[in-house]
């Protein structure tokens, strides 16, 4: 059952949402060189993202995630702006692979030493997201993790795919 507060929870499994957020810039890292120049212009289906653009989608939402993490922590009954990431899609053509892995990793290092910084009782505060309702600064990292791994199995696919043909 998919939670409406998390749609990635069953991506989760039992693993710690934190290791996943550590492990998950290496992992792209090894994707992005293994897949190559012509690989990350590659997707798992036609009209489906490439790698590329997964790589941009993972940045933008990691900046993305960090402002929500950090509102939730400086707020009281802060209300997230939803996006539309197809929308935000439509810009991906001018973003290259290697400056979106690193904008994702430079920001998760970022986002990781504010999660890790934050108090127990933090991680009960709450948020309101208009389209899913109330949850907590601990149900973010939870979809973080969650959505980290969603993409990594789509960039596994591609890279399967790849080394396939």
């Amino acid at each position: 059952m998919i939670s409406v507060l998390n749609p990635y929870e069953n991506f989760l499994g039992s693993r710690d949402a934190q290791d996943i957020l550590a492990e998950t810039p290496s992992k792209l890292g090894a994707f992005f060189t293994q897949l190559g120049p012509a690989g990350i212009e590659k997707s798992i289906a036609p009209g489906k993202w490439c790698a590329r653009e997964i790589f941009s989608h993972l940045a933008d939402c990691e900046i993305t995630f960090g402002y929500r993490l950090r509102q939730t922590l400086a707020e009281e009954n802060h209300v997230i702006q939803p996006f539309d990431q197809a929308k935000w899609a439509a810009t991906y053509a001018a973003y290259d692979g290697p400056s979106a892995l690193a904008a994702f990793s430079s920001v998760r290092r970022w986002n990781i030493a504010l999660i890790r910084s934050a108090k127990t009782e933090e991680y009960a505060k709450t948020v309101t997201h208009p389209e899913r309702g109330t949850m907590t600064f601990q149900t973010i990292v939870e979809t973080m993790a969650g959505h980290d791994m969603n993409h990594l199995r789509q960039l596994e696919a591609i890279a399967a795919k790849v080394a396939g043909a």
